[in-house]
């Protein structure tokens, strides 16, 4: 199943704010579109703890394998649980396409209208659309980027990013929000390991420099390394969300 839903309301009301107030107001408004979202996002996430459903919010940078990663998660995790997918884009519907091809999850393409993240208002008009009230693990695959949707709460029970191996080690220090708000950490394209100057150990000291609570996923998403212990923590979390 696959549906569309646009949403340039927000888009209209961000960029308007940004074109029309001062350096000084834009910090303002700022804070308190961060906070109402907050607001918002503590409400959805109550709403989802009395329908059960567990919901993941999955960013990344664009190229770094996330519509495959969740593809293979998918497709380990479907035969337990009902999964509902919100592929979220700027435009377009490949990555939907993608995963409604090559599972069974019911999936819907949301469009941001141009923004680069989703907020919990945004996130509520794709779950309502989703109809989660018999789905038990809902998947927000966020719009490819390392900074907006980081500061942005979805209203996600557990924020989760993959970090692939041609991106580089460094990451943690360039773009220490992401890792800061995120419960798990896919590294992935491990099989390309041999090819890149890039240093496991270094890049999980970073990482856990900057959140030390963090949980490390090493794996291989176009061969399945290493995605059964992934699997394994994402099975925990539903189940302790469902309880």
């Amino acid at each position: 199943m696959r549906s569309f839903v646009t949403m340039p309301q927000s888009c209209r009301l961000w960029k308007d704010l940004v074109e029309t107030m001062s350096d000084m107001k834009i910090i303002e408004v700022k804070q308190s579109i961060f906070a109402s979202n907050d607001e918002d996002a503590a409400k959805l996430r109550n709403q989802l703890k009395e329908e059960k459903t567990f919901l993941l919010n999955v960013m990344s940078s664009p190229g770094s394998g996330k519509t495959t990663t969740l593809i293979q998660v998918i497709n380990r995790l479907s035969k337990e649980m009902n999964i509902g997918v919100m592929e979220a884009d700027i435009d377009s519907d490949v990555d939907a396409c993608k995963v409604a091809d090559a599972t069974d999850a019911k999936v819907i393409q949301l469009h941001t209208g141009g923004m680069c993240h989703l907020d919990a208002d945004m996130t509520r008009q794709g779950l309502r659309e989703l109809e989660t009230k018999d789905i038990d693990l809902a998947i927000l695959e966020n719009v490819g980027n390392l900074v907006c949707p980081a500061e942005f709460d979805t209203g996600a029970v557990k924020n989760m990013m993959i970090l692939s191996v041609p991106e580089g080690h460094d990451k943690p220090l360039k773009y220490p929000l992401i890792f800061q708000v995120c419960d798990a950490l896919i590294i992935n394209k491990i099989d390309v390991l041999p090819y890149f100057d890039f240093d496991m150990d270094k890049v999980k000291e970073y990482a856990h420099k900057r959140n030390p609570d963090l949980k490390i996923f090493p794996i291989c998403a176009k061969t399945g390394d290493g995605v059964e212990p992934l699997c394994n923590w994402i099975r925990e979390q539903v189940q302790e969300w469902k309880v």
